[in-house]
């Protein structure tokens, strides 16, 4: 058992989840004291002792469903992480063509849709966990269409299954028959009141929601059971929230990546405010050091040093908000401000061709977002063409607030330096780094982009203190320590 707990924490980390030894072992404890036949108690065992964050929840639900897959314990090999297809994704003998899951008592039905039908109403109308389950496997047995050898991923199926399905119409039909006055017709007991819509249509939501999961889990399950749990972990895993590339995330994506803004942001706050506390020592106290060595003999054993009172760094941030570094722009902002009290003060300053200051519209605003969508209609960052011109933009900066940039000032610049051809008028930011304390860079984009077509990475970066890549929350992390330096 020993083997099969690392070669599962080793899939763990495979998929970005940090597990340490400590954690390694104490699972080893909790799963001593639960019944191993016991799945449920299994995963919670596990979860209880190696995922630290809610954000990796999801990312470990999907690694043990795979690991532990119910195929790979069918096939009798005793080792858990290895389906039947080992990996190699070779079909039995005479199975070529056949689709796998599809028993002859299902997909060749002609019954198998009416007996579809009869356990999804079962399911979704009475909440019965039977029905929901059994509905789940005829459902990916009908029309999942899971062939044997092909090399196709859990989402393309789960999609043809939930279409063919057709979930969003069903749960429609069932909240309009939930409505009617008719007693046979309602399937809840609640009034028809709007209260009692929203209840019924909350309720409905959550089986289809436990529907697809298990539908989900019932296609995940014959993958592993052809090709082995190893194949079909590499294309079922997901980029943990904070590793997902801001230029490229979806809106569900997006979504997790803003809900895990607000325990970071608490997160990096309490960690600057204990490294400002501890502080690093001052200069040498002479004086003190010297009549602290009497006691030695005059041999300064014990040197004393000044005390500190590090100040708090201002930050002026100059965000890039043109099209597709909008997303990474947006977040950067949210954490900056999100961490504010850690800094004595944070101005920002947004640009596309043109540039305009929002600090006020940041401090009148009642939310961080509701701020940035203030931003977005508000701003005036328009000055001919709205495409980004990152030299027009850094010179009026220059102009207008450059005077008030100060020795204390730590400047972030937000964009890709992309910069449409447009001259970079580099000596405009240079004068303001200058004047400044740090001016740092961070890029959305890989580093192996910077420099191509229109970016003028090469000209702006030997007058910052450092282009930094940040592609992600686990970059803006490191990034934001370094700000209190």
């Amino acid at each position: 058992m020993l083997d099969v707990l690392t070669g599962f924490v080793d899939e763990l980390r495979a998929a970005g989840l940090p597990v340490s030894l400590t954690e390694t072992l104490d699972a080893a404890t909790a799963i001593g004291e639960i019944p191993l036949g016991d799945r449920t108690a299994l995963r919670s065992a596990l979860g209880a002792t190696l995922v630290k964050s809610s954000a990796h929840v999801e990312a470990f639900s999907t690694v043990f469903d795979v690991y532990f897959s119910l195929a790979a314990a069918a096939a009798g090999d005793g080792h858990p992480h290895q389906g039947s297809g080992h990996g190699s994704g070779s079909a039995p003998a005479g199975s070529e063509g056949r689709d796998l899951g599809a028993t002859d008592g299902e997909a060749g039905s002609g019954g198998g849709e009416e007996e579809l039908r009869t356990l999804l109403d079962a399911a979704l109308g009475h909440g019965d966990l039977h029905a929901l389950a059994r509905a789940a496997r005829l459902a990916v047995a009908l029309h999942a269409g899971i062939q044997i050898g092909r090399p196709v991923g859990v989402s393309y199926y789960l999609y043809k299954t939930l279409n063919a399905v057709d979930l969003d119409g069903r749960l429609a039909d069932l909240v309009a028959n939930a409505r009617r006055p008719s007693a046979d017709a309602r399937v809840f007991d609640l009034p028809t009141d709007h209260l009692g819509g929203r209840l019924v249509a909350d309720e409905l939501a959550s089986r289809a929601r436990e529907l697809r999961r298990r539908i989900e889990a019932e296609i995940r399950r014959a993958l592993v059971e052809e090709r082995g749990s190893s194949a079909v972990a590499r294309t079922v895993q997901r980029s943990l929230v904070e590793d997902v590339d801001f230029m490229h995330a979806t809106g569900d994506e997006l979504a997790r990546m803003r809900r895990a803004l607000y325990p970071l942001a608490r997160s990096l706050a309490a960690r600057l405010a204990k490294r400002r506390r501890q502080g690093r020592t001052g200069p040498l106290d002479f004086r003190s050091t010297i009549r602290r060595s009497l006691s030695t003999g005059g041999v300064p054993v014990d040197p004393r040093f000044h005390a500190v009172r590090p100040a708090k760094p201002e930050i002026v941030v100059l965000a890039d908000v043109s099209g597709s570094v909008a997303a990474f722009a947006r977040f950067t902002l949210h954490l900056v401000h999100a961490i504010a009290s850690q800094f004595s003060k944070v101005r920002t300053f947004v640009f596309v061709d043109g540039i305009d200051e929002v600090t006020a519209i940041f401090a009148k605003s009642a939310t961080i977002g509701e701020a940035i969508g203030r931003v977005g209609t508000e701003a005036d960052v328009l000055h001919l063409d709205g495409h980004s011109d990152y030299g027009h933009a850094f010179g009026v900066f220059a102009q207008r607030w450059g005077r008030e940039v100060t020795s204390r000032t730590s400047i972030v610049v937000l964009g890709d330096a992309r910069s449409n051809y447009h001259p970079p008028q580099v000596e405009e930011l240079a004068s303001v780094a200058r004047r400044a304390r740090h001016v740092y860079w961070l890029n959305p984009e890989p580093r192996s982009y910077w420099g191509s077509g229109d970016s003028v990475v090469g000209a702006y970066e030997p007058v910052t203190d450092g282009m930094f890549e940040c592609r992600n929350l686990r970059q803006l992390e490191r990034f934001v320590e370094l700000l209190d330096t």
